[in-house]
């Protein structure tokens, strides 16, 4: 019998010595870090469905982000844990192994839904033991953002390689008409650091093993080196971060950029503080019907490739009501899901693809949800199923530095000291060779604790 069987029969028996069925005696807390008004009303929306459905209430309650760890940390120490918190990828293998989550819960909730009805890739980022630390809710993937049009009149293959990359640049650059690329070049931006990291993995490169850190290879990571330098030498000059990348690639004067998803709904011109400049219209969708995306690219060490993605988790903490706790997650990610997803569609695509009877159920539901801001349109009006595809399988290959290793808060570290991000400027602008600087990135990187 499980630790989350066991629970779940003292609570009934509590429940029936105070003379009250467990349904009665129910209600849950669940934190968020989804607390802009908008979402929040939201999910207070599906709150109080759930409590309609089941009649357990549920209590929801914001949490910033910045703050999730040290707050998680406290109400452990004081046993008042909520019931289920919605947290980020970096927390969920720590919780687990300190005992702030109840993994055993949560790899039952992932039996009962079916685990081969998830991506493998967030499953994969979450193992924990002979189960689940948590159970995926959703997550986006970094995208190499093109112009599709430009691509084909040219007959060039989608930009999925580094070797495709350059064969595009080779082609289409051509400034200050049109750039071949606008790389994040801006240092101290967080931006860099993630565009890097999707660049090293995509070529196989991580400074972190099992046993903390590791020294980078020297000769994979000259050829993100070279890479990373030919793709900022095709961008304009100056400190670029994501501002430049979307405003050029707008402007249509850019053939590449690499964005989040949350760029698509604005590709479509329906924000208005960031208008599409393609056309006189900045309402007009023509810039979207000229993109494509990929989501998982490669380099000449590592042809598999790699997705850089951001997971998001349900966990059931070791102090919820194990029963109420399990149901609420379970419906989240079933006849609820849609409306956990439709909190921000564009940014969350579906780590549940369907059921076992239809196994496209959610992905295709997904699809049909609403994004933008000043106007509204489904994904799927405005894109094409192939592309579509592309946007949710990149969650199959999603990857982090340190996730699989166990050295997430390692890898995390390197990357917030902005060391990679310093030394790889310095190469772009010549400070001295690629071995060299594989050299101080692995003297810099070792400093890290």
């Amino acid at each position: 019998m499980t630790k989350a069987h066991i629970k779940r029969g003292l609570l009934a028996a509590t429940a029936l010595t105070l003379g009250v069925s467990v349904a009665d005696a129910q209600s849950i807390r669940f934190w968020t870090t989804e607390e802009q008004p908008e979402r929040l009303a939201k999910q207070q929306e599906m709150a109080k469905a759930f409590e309609a459905e089941t009649g357990t209430a549920v209590e929801v309650i914001p949490v910033t982000e910045s703050d999730l760890g040290t707050r998680a940390t406290a109400a452990y120490a004081a046993g008042d844990l909520p019931d289920v918190i919605y947290h980020t990828i970096q927390y969920t293998l720590p919780w687990a192994e300190a005992g702030i989550l109840d993994a055993e819960a949560a790899t039952e909730v992932l039996e009962e839904l079916g685990e081969d009805t998830f991506a493998p890739g967030p499953l994969a980022m979450a193992a924990f033991e002979d189960g689940t630390a948590a159970v995926p809710v959703d997550g986006w993937t970094q995208m190499v953002v093109y112009r599709k049009d430009l691509f084909e009149e040219n007959g060039l293959e989608p930009p999925n390689s580094y070797a495709n990359v350059l064969a595009a640049i080779e082609a289409l650059h051509n400034p200050p008409e049109m750039y071949g690329f606008v790389a994040a070049t801006k240092v101290d931006e967080n931006f860099m650091s993630q565009v890097l990291e999707h660049v090293f993995l995509a070529n196989g490169v991580s400074p972190v093993n099992e046993e903390g850190f590791a020294p980078l290879d020297v000769a994979a990571t000259t050829e993100v080196l070279d890479f990373y330098k030919a793709i900022a030498e095709a961008s304009p000059p100056g400190e670029l971060f994501w501002k430049q990348s979307r405003e050029l690639y707008f402007a249509g004067q850019a053939a590449m950029i690499i964005w989040s998803p949350f760029i698509l709904d604005e590709l479509a011109g329906l924000r208005d503080d960031a208008p599409p400049t393609l056309t006189d219209d900045p309402t007009s969708a023509e810039l979207a019907s000229k993109t494509g995306i990929v989501t998982t690219f490669s380099g000449p060490s590592n042809p598999d490739g790699a997705a850089w993605g951001d997971t998001r988790y349900f966990g059931i903490t070791s102090d919820a009501d194990t029963d109420a706790a399990m149901e609420f997650v379970m419906y989240s990610m079933d006849q609820g899901y849609m409306d956990t997803l439709s909190i921000a569609p564009e940014g969350k695509f579906p780590t549940r693809r369907g059921t076992a009877d239809e196994p496209e159920k959610f992905k295709t539901e997904w699809s049909m949800l609403e994004v933008g801001v000043d106007r509204k349109a489904a994904l799927s009006d405005l894109y094409a199923p192939e592309m579509i595809d592309e946007i949710v399988n990149g969650l199959n290959v999603a990857q982090r530095w340190g996730v699989e290793e166990g050295q997430l808060s390692l890898a995390s570290k390197m990357i917030n000291s902005q060391v990679i991000n310093r030394l790889v400027r310095e190469y772009i602008d010549g400070a001295r060779d690629a071995a060299a600087t594989v050299e101080m990135m692995n003297e810099e990187l070792a400093k890290v604790q």
